[in-house]
């Protein structure tokens, strides 16, 4: 954390003065638990900044994920012709507004930014030696009014360092967190997938008539194979945060949990909107 890198500079420096102003403002208001609600304001801070680039994304990928109905009955229209194919999808995203390329570049650009906060959060926490931590604060805050001098862990009685994975010797509500984790993952990967329309059935009618039986049977395979990888996903995925989850500390779920549950509000609007 305290490298001269580029990284830390320009990166992990910053989100930890961000930190360490929301622990002391908690701290001179006299707030148990001040690293909690730091974390909690810090991740809605963080949040809000990448908001406008996390809705071009999400409304990106929903457009994409309305046309796939489309995309895949123009599939089976011009298969045998691969230029009429890709003719016929430019047409398809241009008469929609779609461009496939929109939701990559503002991804690209938050991924730093969110790998830096999760790094600072694993190493704040997950470092084990609060003396160490509170040394290492000190050496990158930018003014000395955000100097630390004791590190408070507690959050409503709970210790943001421990890893639900100590449940046996810390307490078995702990196993709550990883399941409250992995809840709110399956919510959010079930609002991004599309959802069944009429206007998927009659693109899909005004395709199946031109084709053979053995086409259309062909087709219905493919679609089925690929609804059920969608529902495989949505079902690993959450099983794969709530592990995460298990052996991370309280206060990293803490910030994934925020985050996620933001990103949930998020797609709600986006959705709400198309």
């Amino acid at each position: 954390m305290t490298n001269p890198t580029l990284w830390n500079q320009f990166l992990i420096w910053p989100i930890v003065n961000v930190l360490a102003a929301f622990y002391k403002f908690f701290e001179r208001l006299h707030i148990p638990g001040p690293l909690g609600f730091a974390i909690i304001l810090l991740t809605i801070f963080i949040r809000l900044i990448l908001y406008p680039l996390m809705n071009a994304q999400l409304k990106s990928a929903k457009k994409m994920a309305d046309l796939k109905p489309h995309l895949d009955a123009l599939q089976v229209k011009h298969k045998d012709d691969k230029q009429k194919y890709q003719q016929a999808q430019m047409d398809l995203y241009k008469e929609h507004g779609v461009n496939p390329a929109a939701g990559c570049l503002p991804l690209l650009i938050q991924m730093p930014v969110l790998i830096a906060l999760y790094n600072v959060f694993y190493q704040v926490l997950g470092n084990g030696n609060l003396t160490k931590v509170v040394e290492e604060i000190n050496q990158v805050v930018y003014v000395p009014l955000l100097r630390l001098t004791n590190f408070d862990l507690t959050f409503f009685g709970a210790n943001l360092g421990v890893k639900p994975s100590e449940w046996q010797t810390q307490g078995w509500w702990l196993l709550s967190v990883p399941v409250i984790t992995g809840l709110l993952q399956w919510w959010q990967t079930k609002l991004m997938m599309p959802a069944a329309s009429n206007t998927t059935n009659a693109s899909n009618d005004k395709v199946k008539p031109s084709l053979t039986k053995a086409t259309a049977g062909k087709e219905e395979k493919k679609e089925d194979m690929g609804a059920e990888m969608q529902k495989q996903m949505a079902m690993i995925t959450p099983v794969m945060f709530g592990f995460f989850a298990l052996q991370f500390p309280l206060g990293l779920s803490l910030y994934w949990n925020i985050f996620g549950l933001m990103g949930i509000i998020q797609q709600l609007r986006v959705n709400a909107k198309n």
